[in-house]
């Protein structure tokens, strides 16, 4: 069964009812639109994003969680629960499980997630160890670029790299573009060795717990090793995510044959001009105000009273979230 026959089961935006027999709710003053018609229709084919119910998706997630998460201090803004129906193409019970694993990875990894602005990553920043690439790919992705070489121990812990990473997932999918459209990773470990290059490996492979699409992961630079371990866990991985895994190596023509050189700056064989950070950390900087009105405030303890409805019996959401986190700690941590 195809993946648009599956959501067309699972999900009320898709039931039996014809659009004749369920009339198109208007748009209130709340939510506006802001994709083009051409990612309105991507959005429909992708996501299984119908306009005409839309906001009524929204709602029917909304009664979801005020329903059977009572005590569960999120926002319920039309904007912001858009966001995980569409990481999980308006499938109501996933989205909702996701936005569970978005606070409650947040409440456990404290370290990481108080005080997020950008004006504490400031060392981070001004480091080059992440930037956002100022060309997108040909589908519209924005390209995160991570390099872990720019990170020196000695000067900050690596949790402030973690946090520099949400930090610009944050913004990021602020955007309903990116919503949309998802995002690319390049990965540039020239220079790195294997035990530090595995602390952002659990990172990149865990996103179930940030309402983002990730299209392709390029690994650039990276040990010979690499490909050995991949080789090996590859076989362990869902067909679909497996296929967005690049190994590289030094051979920037086999990146060129995913990202052209036009959007990529010379440091990987481009012809867009030399990479600058300055760009980014202005837009970062300058969002500081939202940061702080939207992502400082501490997770209330009340967050603790999640319901067990969407996790197997004797399972809680905080032990499956914490033992996630741990295992993700015990690799940053592990060698320093």
């Amino acid at each position: 069964m195809s993946e648009e026959s599956d959501s067309l089961r699972t999900s009320p935006s898709a039931a039996s009812l014809s659009e004749n027999e369920l009339p198109a709710p208007p748009e209130p003053p709340g939510y506006v639109c802001t994709l083009s018609e051409e990612l309105v229709t991507k959005a429909r084919e992708e996501l299984q994003e119908k306009p005409e119910w839309r906001l009524r998706d929204v709602q029917a997630l909304r009664d979801m969680v005020r329903k059977e998460y009572p005590n569960l201090s999120t926002s319920l803004d039309d904007a912001f629960l858009l966001r995980f129906l569409r990481a999980r193409k308006f499938d109501y019970d996933r989205a909702l499980q996701l936005l569970i694993n978005y606070h409650s990875c947040r409440r456990s990894w404290p370290e990481v997630f108080n005080n997020l602005k950008p004006s504490a990553l400031k060392d981070v920043l001004a480091s080059g160890f992440l930037t956002v690439l100022p060309h997108t790919d040909p589908r519209g992705c924005h390209i995160l670029c991570i390099r872990p070489d720019r990170w020196i121990p000695s000067n900050y812990p690596i949790t402030e790299n973690i946090r520099a990473i949400y930090l610009t997932l944050e913004k990021l999918i602020q955007s309903e573009e990116t919503q949309v459209n998802g995002i690319v990773i390049l990965a540039d470990y020239k220079g790195v060795s294997l035990s530090k290059a595995s602390h952002f490996g659990p990172f990149i492979a865990k996103k179930d717990g940030f309402p983002i699409r990730i299209k392709a992961v390029h690994v650039v630079n990276e040990p010979r090793i690499f490909k050995g371990i991949f080789a090996i866990i590859k076989p362990f991985l869902k067909e679909k995510i497996a296929n967005r895994f690049f190994l590289h190596g030094s051979d920037l023509n086999s990146l060129h044959t995913n990202l052209p050189r036009s959007i990529l700056p010379k440091e990987y064989g481009g012809t867009a001009g030399e990479l600058d950070i300055t760009a980014w950390n202005a837009v970062l900087l300058a969002s500081e105000e939202d940061f702080v009105r939207e992502f400082c405030p501490p997770d209330p303890a009340c967050d603790n009273i999640l319901g067990q409805a969407l996790l197997p019996e004797g399972v809680t959401s905080d032990a499956q979230c914490d033992d996630s986190m741990r295992a993700v700690k015990s690799q940053l941590y592990s060698c320093y």
